[in-house]
């Protein structure tokens, strides 16, 4: 891997690791109002809207101007949404302007590396992203539970400048400045990423064509015998951990009996699972094989639902561990297979487009959904049961259609093939 792939190793887990601690920073925010217990899990949905909206828009974006840029203009703008909620603005809007710059980044960041690095590089690569924004949430997610704790807080509101009055009265706010200074450091780093050169035909900008142009790519992906398959995949992948995130949170709080910050402990444990997973498949997992990994879907949605018969905090460790490095084994051979089908049906800016828009569809409707039986006072065991048994029952009918595909052509001998000339 050359110097420039670390550059942007380096930028993407700042950023995404002070997305993380701000998501923990903002729950506690809401705390602070007294909000509903519902709004909690609108946090990531108001985050992810962006995603969707401007699913059609920001691999343009992404391709229009050179990919170290692109990611420093919209780092700015996660600075700019995180330094709104000093200024009072509710939390779920300024969450929703650090979801806009998140959207316009993510097309960018993975784009790089397929011009960057040669095809039989990638899976490796998304590995090390896959296994460093993991890192980045663990850290994020930990780091945000540390700067809300009582005890800590404490210590860094005791800081004073000479001179300077800084207007940070709460653990909150506190919490909030150390977590700005880190997207700055993201930034920095990005100003370093290298120009890899590549330069596309004149982008559309005309909004229209840009949708006509994004709904094509939808339609070729979905029809896409093999595409179809790791994106089903993925949607539901994505759409489960978002949701998995707040019900762990909810079921340390009952089960459990742990307070915000220990909680957020424990999706970091999720997540040393999900890097474990993700390290172990970058290595044992060739392309050619990575639809092989499908019944870990169903044994992970099975395993989910064994939460529920526990109140042990040691038996929770190990849980969340499995279930972590289950989904982390399976979702990163897919989404290199979803990569290298988008790349040789369209270009990869367009094609990962194509993929936040359907993950993030699916984070949108579960945290709906999951948002709705809050609001029901649903128990949270039964909210665990509802959700492994739809994780393991979709997978299972994921893998039923794949078996069907076979059937009827080889699809497996496409991996590995060049790209199509482009019309």
């Amino acid at each position: 891997m050359n110097r420039g792939f670390y550059t942007i190793m380096a930028a993407q887990f700042f950023s995404s690791l002070a997305d993380n601690a701000l998501l923990i920073a903002a729950i506690a925010l809401l705390a602070e109002m007294h909000s509903p217990a519902w709004m909690t899990p609108l946090l990531k949905l108001f985050f992810v809207l962006s995603y969707v909206l401007l699913a059609a828009f920001v691999g343009a974006f992404a391709d229009a101007f050179p990919k170290g840029k692109v990611m420093l203009i919209t780092n700015m703008i996660k600075i700019v949404g995180c330094s709104l909620m000093f200024f009072t603005v509710h939390p779920l809007l300024a969450y929703a302007v650090v979801g806009f710059g998140a959207a316009a980044y993510s097309p960018a960041k993975y784009g790089i590396l397929t011009e960057l690095l040669p095809p039989e590089k990638l899976v490796a690569a998304n590995g090390w992203i896959e296994g460093l924004t993991v890192g980045s949430i663990i850290m994020g997610t930990v780091l945000g539970g540390a700067l809300v704790n009582p005890k800590i807080s404490a210590v860094i509101l005791s800081f004073d400048f000479p001179m300077i009055d800084l207007p940070i009265d709460t653990p909150t706010e506190a919490a909030l400045c150390i977590i700005s200074c880190i997207y700055i450091v993201a930034a920095l780093f990005n100003f370093y990423i290298p120009d890899t050169g590549a330069r596309y035909e004149h982008q559309e900008r005309n909004p229209i064509r840009l949708i006509v142009d994004f709904a094509g790519c939808f339609t070729t992906l979905w029809k896409d015998k093999l595409g179809q398959i790791s994106l089903a995949v993925t949607t539901l992948f994505w759409g489960a951990g978002a949701t998995l995130q707040f019900i762990v949170l909810k079921w340390a709080e009952k089960s459990l009996h742990m307070p915000l910050d220990k909680a957020a402990i424990l999706q970091g444990i999720v997540a040393v699972g999900v890097a474990l997973g993700a390290v172990a498949a970058a290595r044992f997992v060739p392309l050619k094989k990575s639809l092989t990994v499908m019944p870990l879907g169903i044994i992970m949605g099975i395993v989910v639902m064994l939460m529920t018969t526990t109140t042990s905090v040691w038996v929770a460790y190990p849980l969340l561990v499995i279930v972590g490095a289950l989904s982390g084994y399976f979702v990163v051979p897919m989404n290199a297979l979803l990569q290298h089908r988008g790349h040789v049906l369209m270009s990869a800016g367009h094609s990962i487009a194509v993929q936040n828009f359907n993950e993030n569809l699916s984070v949108l409707t579960m945290l709906v959904l999951y948002a709705f039986m809050v609001r029901m006072n649903l128990d949270v065991n039964t909210v665990i049961i509802i959700f492994g048994s739809f994780v393991a029952g979709i997978m299972y009918l994921i893998m039923r259609r794949h078996a069907a595909n076979q059937r009827e052509h080889d699809s497996l001998a496409l991996i590995g093939e060049d790209k199509h000339p482009h019309h």
